[in-house]
């Protein structure tokens, strides 16, 4: 299955869980007590924070799909497929370090290129730092919106 298609149903399904903690939320705002309402708008609060949380995980996941749709056009989508992994399928730490730093460099070299933020966030990726990847992959995604 299609990661795509997996992040839909896991949508689909969150969207049902919200619909009906906001369904709980009403029922809380009819006990027409004080700690009743209360809770009522706490728990009301909590779709409202999961739904802005899903719209802005699609809205980023499709920027990030489109940077990847150009740079693939472009014939320069990063290929680490010739590196060492380990038995988990994952990138040897060493080679991910060493393509890490190549990309670094090429950042330092070029950096108002969308294109190398982006190779530098996948290489953030490979090297485990997923928190430095999201960051590194927005700033990508804003000077790309910049050179349209």
């Amino acid at each position: 299955m299609k990661a795509r298609n997996v992040a839909l149903l896991l949508t689909a399904a969150l969207i049902v869980y919200l619909f009906l903690l906001a369904d709980r939320a009403v029922a809380l705002f009819k006990t027409g007590t004080g700690v009743g309402i209360a809770l009522g708008v706490g728990v009301f609060l909590l779709p409202l924070l999961g739904v802005w949380i899903v719209v802005m995980t699609w809205r980023n996941g499709v920027q990030i799909q489109r940077l990847s749709r150009r740079l693939d056009e472009e014939g320069a989508l990063p290929d680490v497929s010739d590196l060492p992994r380990r038995p988990s399928g994952r990138v040897d730490r060493d080679a991910a370090d060493a393509w890490f730093a190549e990309r670094r460099a090429e950042v330092e070299a070029d950096q108002e290129n969308w294109r190398t933020w982006y190779k530098l966030a996948y290489a953030y990726d490979i090297a485990g730092d997923r928190r430095r990847a999201r960051e590194t992959m927005k700033k990508a995604v804003e000077l790309e919106a910049a050179d349209r």
